[in-house]
């Protein structure tokens, strides 16, 4: 009964916005986001989401894996993941909704990558972001955070390869439907990625230059977005640098 009862006063606070939520914070004592949540990760095989799930368990968070195939089942419970299942390309928004229920945020952390089939750019980049906050919705999930790339804001040479024009068009427009949503979002758009371990070292901003960033350390600064507030609302590419992530987060708020 009485974590029915916390699970209900959290849902209770992550319906607030605004002056209604900083007055329920200085109330409990504890940011709306935060605490113990069930944290949907579409895309939750992914490099990036392998990294995320044992720290999220670490913070004290339950991620849960959302997955095409119950083979990765047994990978993402050794990390500490609940698994559930999800075709990112052939189900809907309502079955997106059902596969969140009972969580109080969703990452999306999924990807065809800037190689590849350019179909899938718009199948999973696109069309699967645009069906996770469209399935947040639904499902009455109001904190939503983005994984999107750096510097798809910006033209791109007409020589470049259709695969990557496609790619940059796929999460510039994702991008585009996370802001225009009721979602208490947060967009992180990291630069070239690589499977180095952890530096704990980054560096955040609403525009840097392109530089790399590890996995390990996207996946800390997820967690740090998810449990402060102040981050609703924000863009920032992400780069290797030389704060903490608790820093980076303090410098670019």
């Amino acid at each position: 009964m009485a974590q029915d009862s916390r699970q209900e006063d959290l849902r209770r606070q992550i319906r607030l916005s605004g002056p209604e939520r900083d007055n329920c914070q200085e109330a409990v004592g504890a940011c709306a986001y935060g605490g113990n949540m069930r944290i949907a990760i579409v895309g939750g095989h992914g490099k990036v989401a392998l990294e995320l799930h044992p720290l999220l368990v670490r913070a004290g968070h339950t991620p849960v894996a959302l997955v095409r195939s119950e083979n990765y089942r047994a990978e993402l419970e050794s990390l500490g993941a609940e698994v559930g299942l999800l075709d990112i390309e052939s189900q809907d928004a309502t079955e997106f909704a059902a596969a969140f229920e009972g969580c109080d945020a969703v990452v999306f952390a999924a990807g065809g990558g800037p190689d590849g089939n350019i179909e899938r750019k718009r199948t999973v980049d696109l069309e699967g972001s645009t069906k996770s906050v469209e399935g947040a919705e639904k499902a009455g999930i109001r904190r939503f955070v983005q994984v999107s790339a750096i510097s798809v804001d910006e033209p791109v040479p007409d020589d470049a390869p259709e695969v990557w024009k496609a790619y940059v068009a796929a999460k510039r427009d994702a991008d585009v439907a996370v802001r225009a949503s009721n979602l208490d979002w947060t967009i992180l758009r990291p630069g070239t990625l690589t499977d180095d371990p952890a530096t704990g070292q980054v560096r955040l901003a609403p525009k840097l230059e392109r530089g790399k960033i590890t996995r390990a350390d996207v996946a800390a600064v997820i967690v740090g977005l998810l449990d402060d507030d102040a981050t609703i609302g924000k863009q920032w590419e992400l780069v290797s640098g030389d704060a903490s992530v608790t820093d980076a987060i303090a410098a670019a708020l």
